[in-house]
């Protein structure tokens, strides 16, 4: 086990799911309060990361942010050097990858507020803003615990997009998959079974979390 690596992937991991709860939930909260073209093609867009290979994604994003594109080099002249090989490229990379394991559990829940409670609210005199901070909210507060751990576990696991991104910078960009994959390169299997059980071990406990709090709801509301 390198403690360098596990540092850094876990100020990744809570990075990235602290900006991606954000992020989600204006954008969650958009595609569940309606239909259409619009909100179906952001959908679309937000799961796009589930089918397509990390080194895709990767790839386009090391494109987009390096100085053969406009944005690339307005990041470059704004921050002094580019955000490919650095540890804020990787949260970039991380928050795209990640952005349907936080907004589609949002989505299930804030759908599963029954609409006769916002109704009653706005009668009350309710700002849209106020029913969904005193109302939605609590009542998808399951929904935004899923998301939380889903992003964070798998930021944990990441390996595409951080290779193709970041490298193997230690200390920058070098996470637990990256040093699991180089443990096996080198032939150190010791060390790889040591950091791959680790990484299933987590990945094993949050999962078992999530299902448990998610049948322990069940439980209660039957």
């Amino acid at each position: 086990m390198e403690p360098q690596a596990l540092w850094l992937t876990l100020r990744l991991a809570l990075t990235t799911t602290a900006l991606l709860l954000l992020i989600a939930l204006p954008v969650a909260w958009w595609v569940a309060s309606g239909a259409g073209a619009a909100r179906a093609l952001a959908q679309a867009v937000v799961a796009l990361p589930l089918v397509l290979p990390p080194t895709v994604l990767g790839f386009y994003l090391l494109v987009a942010l390096g100085p053969l594109t406009a944005p690339g080099r307005l990041i470059i002249r704004l921050l002094g050097h580019p955000l490919a090989f650095s540890f804020e490229g990787l949260v970039v990379g991380s928050v795209l990858y990640s952005l349907p394991f936080a907004v589609q559990p949002l989505v299930a829940g804030f759908r599963a507020v029954d609409p006769a409670l916002l109704e009653v609210a706005a009668t009350l005199g309710a700002s849209p803003l106020r029913a969904f901070r005193t109302i939605t909210l609590p009542l998808a507060k399951p929904s935004l615990v899923t998301a939380a751990v889903l992003t964070f576990t798998h930021t944990v696991g990441e390996f595409g997009v951080v290779l193709m991104l970041g490298g193997n910078i230690p200390g920058a960009t070098r996470t637990l998959s990256i040093a699991l994959y180089d443990q096996v390169q080198d032939f150190n299997y010791a060390a790889a079974n040591r950091t791959a059980g680790v990484l299933l071990a987590f990945s094993l406990v949050t999962l078992v979390v999530v299902y448990w709090r998610g049948a322990g709801r069940r439980s209660l509301l039957g």
